[in-house]
């Protein structure tokens, strides 16, 4: 299988948001982004920005670090927002049903790691690097083609 990898400097909280706007009006159902970096290195920022594109209305989108999941609905699918920080394994995180979510949701993980060999191979993978206090370093890796429809996005 070949794997494609892009990265892409954000040096603003606008960008990001603007980058996770234009991100949300490519994505489908089935769609998995797993979403990788250290606290505050911008992962949720990015999630918020896409799910508040995604919705009919505003709505307040919090992290879903106490959570675990936060879902939305979004007028052609189910969003699922997770952050698996606090799990200690990876069955914690396929009982909350996120095996269907996989299928039938666009799914936002942030510490995909807990999820172990579970992580679903088809994901667009998204490394965080904090350079600063406003920019940051994003990695896009991908061995799916159907991720081929961000290149636009990544190479401009």
């Amino acid at each position: 299988m070949t794997s494609y990898s892009r990265t892409l400097t954000l040096t603003s909280p606008q960008e990001t948001t603007a980058l996770a706007e234009q991100m949300a009006e490519r994505l489908d159902v089935g769609d998995v982004i797993l979403l990788e970096g250290p606290i505050g290195s911008g992962k949720s920022h990015l999630s918020r920005g896409i799910i508040q594109h995604l919705l009919e209305h505003t709505e307040d989108v919090p992290s879903p670090t106490f959570t675990i999941v936060q879902t939305y609905d979004a007028a052609e699918f189910t969003i699922w927002h997770c952050d698996f920080y606090r799990l200690t394994h990876p069955d914690e995180a396929l009982e909350l049903g996120l095996d269907d979510a996989f299928e039938d949701a666009v799914c936002l993980i942030e510490w995909p790691d807990r999820l172990g060999s579970d992580q679903p191979v088809n994901a667009l993978r998204i490394n965080f690097e904090q350079l600063s206090e406003d920019e940051r370093r994003l990695t896009f890796s991908y061995s799916d083609s159907k991720w081929q429809k961000l290149d636009g996005l990544l190479n401009g």
